[in-house]
């Protein structure tokens, strides 16, 4: 098979050889992937895959078909559409993963769409409801608003009835954010609109004051992103008096069963929502395997509104 692979920092498209299925695994012919924040940290060498998944095989987030079930693997049937959360070897023409991970792909979507659904929905859904406890009636505060986990958190906050407002950057994108269902705001001011019951923090470090500052009494923090930077100071005593709550999440490394539940709960409560197109999966570009280093350098770039996906050919 062949897939994107990274050796001293630089990415290639290179043959390995096929992936066999364990016992309740199943052998996935690859549609699309989603490129994502961790692959970037990956190829620089700072975001290593966990133990048992592939170290140069980036990907955490795959659609296609069920090519091969291993020994006692029963939920799904060959030639099934399949998507789910890979903790690595998403970015390659074949893929070996845990059945209780993977999620039906609804009909609503195209490979591309499919492509970048598992890593955006599961982390949003995770992050707002598991961790934070996002009610109806609450005021969502979303942080890159444009990127893939921001559009699939706006649309999730505005279907459980929350109020959402969002930061974006990109002056060009902040119509379509506004699409969404979200009050779009500029990155800087954003404290001047709250309080929010709920930040969604996915820039990092340097809005951690404001974030505080803007909290609302119980209000919770959950920290998914830090490209902007891991390190800053906190006013404990503020944090104190608003009985505030930060709480810092990711998904990778996650044991089986955690991730099991993840995607159960995606199941529940998120493909009803992408098959009634009650919410949808912005792609904003999409790459043939062979052009692998075009679509990192588009994702680097920065800007973009929605998903890059990567399409097997």
């Amino acid at each position: 098979m062949r897939a994107v692979t990274i050796r001293d920092k630089q990415l290639s498209v290179e043959e390995h050889p096929d992936p066999s299925p364990g016992a309740g695994e199943v052998l996935v012919r690859v549609r699309a992937a989603g490129l994502n924040g961790a692959d970037m940290l990956q190829r620089r060498g700072h975001y290593p895959a966990p133990q048992g998944a592939p170290q140069d095989i980036p990907g955490l987030e795959l659609a296609g078909e069920v090519l091969q079930a291993g020994p006692g693997a029963r939920r799904f049937s060959e030639g099934e559409r399949v998507m789910g959360i890979v903790a690595g070897g998403g970015q390659a023409e074949l893929a070996v993963v845990h059945e209780r991970i993977l999620m039906p792909v609804p009909e609503a979507l195209d490979w591309p769409q499919a492509g970048g659904v598992p890593e955006v929905f599961t982390t949003a859904h995770d992050a707002l409801f598991t961790q934070a406890g996002l009610r109806s009636g609450e005021h969502l505060l979303v942080h890159g608003g444009s990127g893939g986990v921001g559009t699939a958190a706006i649309q999730l906050g505005v279907a459980a009835g929350a109020r959402v407002s969002a930061t974006v950057r990109n002056p060009d994108n902040r119509e379509s954010i506004g699409r969404l269902g979200a009050r779009v705001l500029e990155p800087e001011g954003f404290a001047e609109h709250g309080p929010y019951d709920v930040i969604l923090e996915l820039v990092g470090a340097p809005n951690l004051a404001d974030n505080v500052a803007a909290l609302n009494t119980g209000g919770r923090i959950t920290v998914i992103g830090i490209g902007a930077g891991a390190t800053a100071e906190l006013n404990l005593a503020l944090l104190m008096a608003k009985r505030g709550r930060i709480h810092g999440s990711t998904l990778r490394a996650r044991p089986l069963e955690e991730k099991a539940l993840t995607a159960r709960a995606v199941e529940r409560s998120v493909l009803p929502l992408i098959q009634a197109r009650r919410v949808t999966v912005p792609v904003a570009a999409s790459y043939p395997l062979a052009d692998a280093e075009a679509a990192y350098e588009r994702f680097a770039a920065g800007g973009k509104l929605g998903k890059i996906v990567l399409l097997m050919e």
